[in-house]
């Protein structure tokens, strides 16, 4: 992508979303989901752990989607049109931000193709353009879930922003102190204690859009990704990673990107003793790929 196609202007992006925040939640157009967390640690990483309080708002909306859809007889899309008063800026010609209705996080931004695309069909340059646009200016961690067994819950293609740090102690991303362990292969790595199928690589904040393009498809061809398989991209200023996935969720406990970086989500306190019973990376392990040999089968 050429510079001139990026329209966010830099420096304004984390002013946008603290003035629309505020605007969203007076208007009732924010809505957002309120939580309680511990932490559960396992394999040398302190999970956090975010229960829902109140998760009647995102059932009910659904619900509605789903009312629309049949009296439509189309599929429901909250992105044509996304909703004005959650409008955060034009990132490029190509795409838009905007705040995540049903926020757990705050400031969880969504990153949307202005047109529609599958959300199961492979980033593209426009993709990553407009995502390292944003982490320039927003010091977050981007993911992207490809596809339901990843945790995609919408079609239209979307990647995804929350900002750092995501546990108020600790490190910064719960998954990184596992990251100094990286074994490379010239720029590609893998973490020795990952259980899963994964692929690691380093960013610095002067790459291009093309550059990063490129190591994507580097950690696409390490994982040896099928054309329909599902799997969760994180990125940061300073890494990426990709996991292949094999279900979407583990007795019931549904697991996005997220996940991967060490935040997982239960809906009650009977999905978080599950949690704590099986632990965490156990669950991680059963919702991605598995390297047969390496899992003993």
């Amino acid at each position: 992508m050429i510079p001139e196609k990026i329209l966010l202007k830099p420096g304004t992006l984390w002013t946008s979303v603290k003035e629309r925040t505020e605007h969203a939640l007076k208007c009732g157009a924010l809505l957002s989901i309120p939580t309680e967390f511990e932490f559960v640690e396992q394999d040398g990483v302190r999970f956090l752990v975010r229960v829902l309080a109140n998760i009647d708002r995102k059932k009910a909306a659904k619900e509605k989607q789903e009312k629309q859809t049949i009296v439509s007889g189309k599929e429901f899309n909250p992105f044509l049109p996304y909703e004005e008063d959650l409008f955060v800026a034009d990132i490029s010609d190509t795409h838009v931000c905007i705040l995540n209705k049903f926020n757990v996080v705050d400031y969880h931004l969504l990153i949307i193709t202005r047109a529609f695309e599958e959300q199961e069909s492979l980033l593209t340059l426009e993709d990553f353009a407009a995502m390292w646009a944003c982490l320039a200016d927003f010091d977050g961690l981007a993911f992207y879930n490809s596809g339901k067994a990843a945790g995609a819950s919408q079609r239209h293609k979307h990647l995804q922003i929350v900002p750092l740090p995501l546990a108020p102690s600790g490190p910064q991303i719960p998954i990184e102190p596992l990251l100094t362990a990286a074994k490379f292969q010239d720029a590609i790595a893998t973490i020795p204690s990952f259980p899963f199928i994964h692929a690691f690589t380093t960013l610095t904040p002067l790459m291009s859009a093309q550059t990063i393009l490129e190591r994507y498809h580097s950690l696409l061809q390490a994982v040896n990704l099928q054309p329909s398989g599902a799997y969760n991209l994180l990125a940061t200023r300073e890494w990426m990673l990709i996991v292949l996935r094999s279900h979407e969720e583990f007795e019931s406990i549904s697991v996005n990107s997220l996940g991967f970086a060490g935040a997982l989500l239960v809906r009650n306190q009977q999905q978080m003793q599950l949690l704590k019973d099986y632990g965490p990376m156990t669950i991680l392990k059963n919702v991605a790929a598995v390297d047969e040999i390496s899992s003993g089968k």
